[in-house]
């Protein structure tokens, strides 16, 4: 339980996410947004990795988790001006919070094996290290200020992949980290839970501040059914399976870097990305530019691709599955319909309200599809 308040943080910050991508929809801004999701995601996901090996029922590590929510509660509120005027606010807050954690794991291991003691060692190196890029960015100009933080958060990305290598230390083993499987993958879908949570908040509200209209009613059902089918598609089979390919797995470090701190980021993007769609549909539902288009068919394609790599990882399986292909090639072809046909013949091309239909169709296609494909075996 201490977990899931925990995680309400993330909901805000999830949520300032999507204000600032929809406030901002160029390259620049996008590119901007990534950078802070990869940011909120890892203060998260080195979080459930702590969890792993700490026990939650203990005061301390309560906590711990409460002084962790007050960071991350700063970083949220942060995040809209993060490359503006509180990029030293957002700096502090989040290196805080990552040496707080990494530090108090490293205490409470003192007892450990040496081999422990020694990873928790190489994961407080890791963090100090990009904290130095993390505030050069913050006392940069606002114009390289993307550019030090991207270095920081790549380090960051880079350091599971070189196993943690740290000078007099050398690297670690992915056998010797410490991994609940059931744990991390119960926290990883409920993350997911939150993002799509999330994306209905922002539709709720957005609707509730229109004009209510059949078009903009339309508008609605679909963010609602692509929705559930996001739920039904991550869901239905393919979290409950990984679950147990984890606990079976000879080593349990290795899978969960890969399908749970990394596959995960292009599932949680593609739920943002969506949701700020959905917001566009009911804002604007006449008429896509381009905008629109990256974010209507950008989004779910994004969420399709996470999947296909996370159920090809975590089933074992020697191809992706086919209706998860099929519904990207499907949702490719319906982008260069929307971008370079449709604005030939039609004075607006294809309306927001028409792209969210097809979609949300495509992404019930790929639900059933696979359904019924796990049902015939």
């Amino acid at each position: 339980m201490v977990e899931l308040f925990f995680d309400l943080v993330f909901v805000f910050a999830i949520t300032q996410l999507s204000h600032s991508l929809l406030a901002k929809l160029s390259a620049l801004g996008a590119l901007q947004t990534l950078m802070l999701l990869l940011a909120v995601w890892s203060l998260w996901n080195y979080t459930a990795w702590a969890t792993n090996a700490l026990d939650p029922e203990r005061v301390p590590v309560r906590l711990l988790l409460f002084a962790l929510m007050l960071c991350g509660l700063i970083v949220s509120m942060a995040i809209p001006s993060a490359f503006d005027r509180s990029g030293l606010v957002f700096a502090i807050a989040y290196v805080v919070m990552h040496t707080l954690r990494s530090g108090f794991v490293l205490w409470a291991a003192r007892a450990e094996p040496l081999n422990r003691r020694q990873n928790f060692q190489r994961n407080l190196f890791w963090v100090a290290v990009p904290a130095l890029f993390w505030f050069a960015g913050a006392l940069a100009n606002a114009e390289y200020r993307l550019y030090w933080w991207l270095a920081a958060i790549g380090l960051e990305l880079v350091s599971p992949w070189l196993l943690y290598w740290t000078p007099g230390l050398g690297a670690s083993k992915t056998s010797d980290w410490i991994v609940a499987g059931s744990h991390m993958a119960e926290r990883c879908a409920l993350f997911v839970i939150i993002a799509l949570g999330e994306s209905l908040l922002i539709t709720g509200a957005t609707f509730a501040e229109k004009p209510v209209t059949a078009v903009g009613s339309i508008g609605l059902a679909s963010a609602f059914f692509g929705a559930v089918t996001m739920w039904w598609i991550y869901f239905h089979a393919g979290a409950e399976h990984a679950s147990r390919k984890i606990e079976q797995a000879k080593d349990p470090g290795k899978t969960a870097v890969v399908s749970y701190s990394f596959i995960h980021i292009a599932i949680v993007a593609g739920i943002i990305v969506s949701a700020v769609g959905d917001e566009l549909v009911l804002a604007h539902p006449e008429h896509a530019d381009q905008a629109a288009v990256a974010t209507l068919l950008g989004g779910p394609a994004l969420f399709l691709l996470g999947c296909l790599l996370f159920k090809w990882v975590s089933y074992d399986r020697k191809t992706p599955p086919l209706s998860h292909s099929v519904g990207l090639l499907a949702l490719g072809g319906l982008a260069v319909y929307a971008l370079t046909v449709a604005p030939g013949f039609a004075d607006h091309g294809l309306s927001a309200v028409q792209l969210a239909i097809a979609a949300t169709t495509i992404l019930l296609i790929v639900a059933v599809w696979e359904t019924r494909a796990l049902r015939a075996r």
